[in-house]
């Protein structure tokens, strides 16, 4: 759900103006499409799979790694085109600030049905660890540490009022401000020796596959339903009317859960983004069909034919 209405309503005549429009080629400025990445794999995978469809219709796609706070700034600085990771409700005060400044439009939901809370691993939760307010009563366990993603974050934010909040004693904890792969990295040291360790969780991504539970009693600071998430694309204001086809092709490109966690797990494998995004397109190409409706070259050809020649090529 779009929390904000005029953001609500940018949507909509976003989606009516594109609708209504004659699709023709996007003037030349719109070649280059500039978009952000805070350094997550899922945003790696789906940034690679905008890549090549642009590239397929004539465009260039750049991607600055950017923190969450810098490239919410840089897409208000009109810096950045778009950017595919409006992880909601966690970053709730950066749309707030986007909606308040008419910085940004919402081009689309692309992702729904996910998670995203502290987690542990299974034996952890097996020891009795099943909720946020068990982790007081296990402090020496997890030496008074929580792991979360890189220093700015806005989930980060979250742990920290966590923490400060007296209802859970984590009074003396610690938040432990890393990246997402050094986060990982340090969850996988602990699993093979069972040490415990609480760490920020979501899905998609691989990190499921080790074997973890989501702990209940965040709803505060996560939201209900263990976090329950969705994913929007954002643009800065103006782009949808500078750059209506490729506009077009953004708010039409939407992803599922095991779609992401696909790519994310060939990129666990070592696999190149640009590689893993092209292969899963070889495999799957019926997405394009939804992705590419109406949206032509970057001179002005049919784009769906364009785009499956070159995934094949």
């Amino acid at each position: 759900m779009i929390r904000n209405a005029s953001l609500a309503l940018a949507t909509l005549s976003v989606g009516l103006g594109l609708a209504g429009s004659a699709l023709a080629a996007d003037p030349a400025a719109c070649k280059t499409v500039r978009m952000s990445d805070p350094g997550w794999s899922d945003i790696t995978s789906t940034n690679a799979l905008a890549g090549v469809v642009l590239d397929g219709l004539g465009y260039e796609q750049t991607v600055e790694t950017l923190g969450v706070p810098v490239g919410y700034q840089a897409l208000a600085n009109k810096q950045i085109d778009v950017f595919l990771g409006n992880w909601m409700p966690a970053q709730q005060k950066f749309r707030d600030e986007l909606e308040a400044n008419k910085t940004a439009e919402v081009l689309t939901r692309n992702l729904e049905g996910i998670r995203f809370t502290l987690a542990v691993p299974n034996y952890v939760a097996e020891g009795g660890v099943k909720d946020v307010k068990d982790l007081a009563a296990n402090a020496d366990k997890f030496k008074k540490e929580i792991y979360g993603i890189e220093p700015g974050a806005p989930a980060n934010q979250n742990i920290q009022s966590m923490i400060d909040a007296p209802a859970y004693n984590l009074s003396g904890w610690k938040l432990v401000d890393s990246s997402e792969q050094g986060m990982l990295s340090q969850v996988q040291r602990a699993s093979r020796s069972k040490d415990w360790i609480v760490f920020l969780g979501w899905e998609p991504h691989p990190m499921n596959n080790m074997g973890l539970t989501y702990l209940s009693g965040a709803d505060e600071f996560f939201g209900k339903n263990y976090g329950a998430a969705e994913v929007f694309t954002l643009a800065r204001t103006g782009y949808a009317t500078d750059c209506p086809n490729a506009a077009k092709f953004f708010t039409q490109l939407r992803f599922t859960v095991d779609q992401e966690n696909e790519i994310m797990a060939a990129l666990a494998d070592g696999t190149e983004a640009d590689k893993a995004a092209r292969d899963w397109l070889k495999a799957n190409p019926g997405v394009l069909d939804a992705w590419l409706a109406g949206v032509t070259t970057l001179d002005g050809q049919p784009g769906l034919p364009a785009v499956k020649a070159a995934v094949e090529g």
